[in-house]
């Protein structure tokens, strides 16, 4: 890979992967991002490609993940869907970058004030945005904390579903998955959710990796899927 000097497919690892992510986001966040040469970068990539993150993220034109992380032209593999949906096509995107390209690190991105997650929480039905909400109902039913006011009006249901929508969707991938999961026995991927922050351009990434053996106990019948 051509934007971080030093680093092979055998060296990187998903935890040097997120630190080039948290790295640029503090950048983006503190207006330094890199100036890039980016017809260099097209006669560098012109050849081949290998992103080093993949990055699952909602279509709002507020979240390029190129830009919020400060990436370059071939460094990330964008899947972009309206609430982060791990939709059958993403999950074969995954797959494809994480076995095919070499990609080290899945990256769920909610964002703040989503308009999916919002549509879900308010029933909103129109046209085949239904077919797109559905898959968000899991994150507003595993929300019980909050018993009352449970719409998008609700900044704390709000902001709870949108952490529970990263984790389903996180699940989503590694349940639906056999060669992610594959990957992750092995130690060569990581996962990890986080949530962009639409009013000051920085990620909130979650405390921790993505845990196999704690899902595996969750869901045992999933191990030999």
């Amino acid at each position: 890979m051509k934007h971080h000097l030093g680093q092979t497919r055998e060296s990187l690892t998903p935890q040097i992967a997120l630190e080039f992510l948290k790295e640029g986001n503090a950048r983006f966040c503190n207006n330094l991002s890199k100036n890039r040469d980016f017809m260099q970068t097209i006669t560098e990539t012109a050849d081949g490609q290998w992103p080093f993150a993949a990055i699952l993220s909602c279509s709002d034109s507020r979240v390029a993940s190129e830009l919020i992380f400060d990436q370059g032209l071939g460094d990330i593999f964008s899947v972009r869907l309206a609430g982060n949906i791990a939709s059958q096509q993403a999950i074969a995107s995954m797959e494809y970058t994480l076995k095919v390209l070499g990609s080290k690190l899945v990256v769920v991105l909610g964002h703040t004030a989503c308009g999916a997650v919002k549509a879900a929480c308010d029933g909103v039905e129109m046209g085949h945005l239904g077919s797109l909400t559905k898959m968000i109902d899991p994150a507003i039913e595993a929300e019980v904390e909050t018993l009352e006011n449970r719409t998008s009006g609700n900044m704390d249901f709000m902001n709870n579903v949108l952490h529970n929508n990263v984790h389903h969707q996180i699940e989503t991938i590694v349940g639906e998955s056999r060669l992610i999961r594959e990957m992750l026995q092995n130690h060569e991927i990581g996962i990890i959710g986080g949530i962009y922050d639409i009013s000051n351009g920085c990620v909130e990434f979650f405390d921790e990796m993505f845990d196999l053996e704690n899902y595996f106990e969750a869901n045992t019948s999933v191990r030999t899927a």
